[in-house]
């Protein structure tokens, strides 16, 4: 039996219902970010994201940077200035962070590890070479969950406090306030959180596809990406347990030197 217009019509337009809703989903935070900087999407809550439209320029965000500041949270600095702010994200150890701070140390170039408790836990000798060397281990959490589904101040602090405790224990020392939520994902909520217990929330404005051990980008394809998203200000997300990335790094950096950028640390920033 041949179908009747009026049900294909029903069937065409049910059809155009769901594409457009897609597309409304897929674009609608960027689009609301062009013409409304401060507004916050449903889709924005939950996920950092990025889209990278134009070469040697920041990306543009989910959430304007001016609503981030509100929480003290923050994913590059809004300047003209060619400075970089290096930092990696490390939630185990498989053997290339030795050769990512080898690189760090020939080119005197400050960086920041944001670390999970595991790490902490089985690395503690790598951690104080990260202190000693200069560099900043900030906190990551200490099980890596997804912070935006913790609702009580307890629970939130807790991820945060025991990463503190157990780097004092290794260095001695007081954990600075710095924090970035696993794979990205807050909630307003929790940025709130972290800024009444004295945290600043880094996300990033430049990163790539780094964290498949097995599936690794070749050397040309990292150095290509990652230049072509370089951009003033810019705060830099690159994984410890790339392999890639450990083997780029001494020739990122000479280029990046060339193209007269300067590294500062988040310290800094903060200032």
């Amino acid at each position: 039996m041949k179908p009747s217009s009026k049900y294909i019509t029903s069937k065409l337009k049910i059809t155009l219902c769901f594409l457009s809703a897609y597309l409304f989903g897929f674009y609608g935070a960027a689009f609301l970010e062009f013409i409304h900087p401060n507004a916050v999407t449903a889709s924005a809550e939950g996920n950092w994201g990025l889209s990278f439209q134009e070469e040697g320029k920041p990306p543009v965000a989910n959430v304007s940077s001016d609503v981030l500041a509100q929480y003290n949270a923050y994913y590059a600095e809004m300047t003209d200035e060619k400075v970089l702010y290096l930092t990696f994200d490390a939630g185990y150890e498989n053997g290339h962070t030795p050769m990512i701070l080898d690189a760090l140390k020939k080119h005197q170039i400050p960086a920041a590890f944001f670390v999970v408790g595991n790490y902490l836990e089985h690395e503690p000798e790598l951690i104080k070479r990260m202190v000693n060397e200069g560099h900043i281990v900030a906190n990551h959490t200490y099980s890596h969950p997804d912070m935006s589904q913790l609702s009580t101040v307890d629970t939130f602090s807790k991820e945060l406090s025991d990463v503190e405790s157990l780097y004092q224990s290794i260095t001695g020392e007081t954990m600075k306030k710095y924090y970035r939520p696993p794979q990205g994902k807050y909630s307003t909520a929790n940025l709130q959180m972290a800024k009444e217990l004295g945290y600043t929330t880094f996300f990033w404005s430049l990163a790539y596809v780094d964290w498949y051990v097995d599936d690794q980008p070749t050397y040309e394809e990292a150095l290509k990406t990652i230049l072509s998203r370089i951009h003033p200000g810019a705060i830099i997300l690159l994984h410890s347990t790339s392999s890639t990335n450990a083997q780029i790094l001494d020739e990122l950096l000479t280029q990046l030197k060339a193209m007269d950028y300067q590294f500062k640390t988040l310290d800094s920033f903060i200032k």
